[in-house]
């Protein structure tokens, strides 16, 4: 595939990828945006390469998602270098994370409920719900096995089902 393409279907499928990319960087947007540029940047200059194993959109959120995780090591190595040379500093301050006072009461809930479970349990269901993977689809991102992807699967929605029947919310 040629860069014109690369970048076509990169253009199409941004919305979805910035959607996982969030996913991935606990809803940090300046993360998520710095994750998804390196992503574009691996894959136009060819160190991110699409070798036809499994779908575009599977191997793109491989990227990000592997990609998200180097920048997050890179980030506690960075802190903890930080820290140890300030040795009077009290805690790193987290970024203030104020998106969901532009959504619906329901979609929060809902978030800070996927929030809430295992990470591996919240990124398959997402996977799953929010981007319209299958199960091995979803296994392939995550880099692990079918089984394994089903049993977290199956645990998220049940832990999901029983906290909507708890709160109710169904109800109003």
């Amino acid at each position: 595939m040629d860069i014109w393409g690369l970048r076509a279907l990169l253009e199409r499928s941004h919305r979805e990828n910035y959607g996982w990319a969030l996913s991935c960087c606990s809803h940090d947007l300046r993360e998520a945006e710095d994750v998804l540029q390196t992503v574009y940047l691996k894959v136009l200059d060819g160190k991110a390469r699409y070798d036809g194993r499994a779908t575009f959109k599977t191997w793109l959120f491989s990227v990000i998602r592997n990609t998200a995780v180097e920048e997050r090591r890179r980030t506690i190595l960075r802190r903890l270098l930080w820290i140890k040379c300030r040795k009077n500093t009290d805690h790193v301050v987290e970024g203030d994370l104020d998106e969901a006072a532009h959504q619906s009461q329901i979609r929060a809930l809902l978030r800070s409920t996927l929030a809430a479970l295992p990470k591996r349990q919240r990124e398959v269901l997402q996977l799953v719900f929010y981007h319209g993977f299958s199960l091995q689809e979803a296994a392939d991102v995550m880099g692990i096995s079918i089984g394994s992807a089903r049993t977290h699967y199956d645990r998220g929605k049940k832990r999901l089902r029983q906290w909507l029947e708890e709160s109710k919310i169904l109800d109003e």
